[in-house]
């Protein structure tokens, strides 16, 4: 039995390792900048987004996911009006007028990196959790947020967890701490399979989703 561990070790650490760098390697992006009119620097930081931090998001919720990226930079008037960022298909679409507004705010790439992870059927479930998760995943593996000012947002009483975007991922980070660490992985694999439900909530934490906030609500706290 101990030569067959030696044996089996190090076959198991070579399977994990080969897997590591063939996700890393299939990984392409397509840069596409429409009017030139952001600079190099801008480029290369969502480049350093898309190739550090999707392949890490592929191998934690969605191994499967489109490896042929294509990131379009286009001013608002091109886009037929204002905008920030969107995803579609194996497509990221950045506003010019938006980055040169905010020319340190990388990390909405993260963001839309994680909405082609989602890749959800068509009404698999509600839109402020798709955000809240997306925004939950720009906390945790943001490269530049802090230089951009970006952070979830604190909470106060006029909120609600359907607020979608940073509130709903600070509520999905403070459920995780307080209640059960897997809970986005968990409930970004039933969205993507098209079995999400409610009842989900009360499975993975013991208390269903109004209860949830209603303790969150007194002790917003996340250690």
């Amino acid at each position: 039995m101990i030569i067959l561990k030696k044996i089996i070790f190090p076959t198991i650490l070579l399977l994990v390792l080969t897997s590591f760098v063939k996700i890393n390697n299939k990984v392409s992006v397509d840069y596409i900048d429409k009017n030139k009119a952001l600079d190099e620097n801008t480029e290369k930081a969502f480049k350093e987004i898309i190739y550090k931090t999707y392949p890490k998001l592929m191998r934690k919720y969605n191994p499967h996911a489109i490896t042929d990226l294509k990131v379009i930079i286009k001013s608002n008037n091109e886009n037929n009006g204002a905008f920030v960022a969107y995803a579609s298909g194996n497509t990221v679409t950045v506003s010019t007028d938006w980055m040169l507004k905010n020319p340190h705010d990388f990390d909405l790439m993260t963001h839309e990196i994680m909405h082609l992870i989602q890749a959800y059927p068509n009404g698999a479930g509600p839109g402020w959790l798709t955000e809240g998760i997306a925004d939950y995943v720009r906390d945790k593996y943001g490269l530049n947020n802090e230089k951009a000012g970006w952070k979830l947002t604190n909470y106060n009483s006029n909120q609600h967890y359907t607020n979608s975007y940073r509130i709903t991922a600070r509520f999905l980070k403070w459920i995780e701490n307080q209640y059960n660490k897997n809970l986005v992985k968990k409930l970004d694999n039933s969205l993507r399979k098209n079995q999400y439900s409610t009842i989900l909530w009360g499975q993975l934490t013991g208390k269903n989703l109004d209860e949830l906030w209603s303790v969150y609500s007194a002790n917003p706290i996340i250690n």
